[in-house]
């Protein structure tokens, strides 16, 4: 049956962001790469409608967009696998991390590009298909994992022109300081593995024997 717009009465309602997604969101994503293994990276959500983020660069995740048109935005909260996919590579057979507790399946289509001090981007505009909440959790404020996922974006732009490597390197020594203060665990060992990845010699891991 059809209702008064002209709409299938059992039409399937829209997907829709299983979070309510505000300035930018730090995400993990899985995309499906030529080796048919998922490739996990960080991912940036900017909100929006609809909701978009930006590759940088020939990145893994660029180029399985553009071949796959989509794949797996996840919401995790492990400090070492937000490291380990930021500035390693991370190959999965299955695209949901154990640590994801909500996921989102996602089409991309390139909806700008350009290039800036020497680096391309392109933007992606991404509409949910498909979404699980696997757990649900009261909030809790970290400034040990904030400072970790601001370290792994510092360590990205070492090398990169248009920006000062003194600077980044005082950035990461501020954030070491941050995970020791406030910290736990799992913090720290994420903090190591971002100084082994990147083979970064902090003067702040060295003192708490993080090295």
């Amino acid at each position: 049956m059809s209702g008064e717009d002209g709409e299938r009465d059992d039409a399937p309602a829209p997907v829709e962001w299983p979070v309510e997604l505000a300035g930018v969101t730090e995400s993990l994503v899985a995309t499906l790469g030529p080796n048919d293994r998922w490739n996990v990276a960080p991912l940036g959500l900017f909100a929006g409608d609809p909701v978009t983020a930006t590759t940088w660069g020939n990145t893994r995740t660029r180029r399985n967009f553009a071949r796959r048109g989509g794949g797996y935005v996840q919401f995790a909260r492990d400090p070492v696998d937000f490291v380990d996919a930021a500035l390693s590579i991370v190959e999965l057979d299955d695209p949901i991390l154990d640590s994801a507790d909500a996921w989102v399946r996602v089409d991309a289509s390139s909806v700008a590009e350009g290039s800036e001090d020497g680096t391309s981007w392109e933007r992606w505009a991404l509409r949910p298909v498909e979404e699980t909440v696997r757990r649900e959790r009261v909030p809790t404020i970290d400034r040990g994992f904030a400072a970790v996922v601001e370290g792994t974006i510092a360590v990205s732009r070492l090398g990169v022109p248009g920006y000062d490597d003194r600077d980044l390197r005082d950035r990461l020594e501020w954030c070491a300081s941050i995970v020791d203060r406030a910290g736990g665990p799992r913090e720290r060992e994420a903090f190591a593995r971002l100084c082994s990845h990147a083979e970064l010699d902090l003067a702040a891991a060295r003192e708490n024997e993080w090295l």
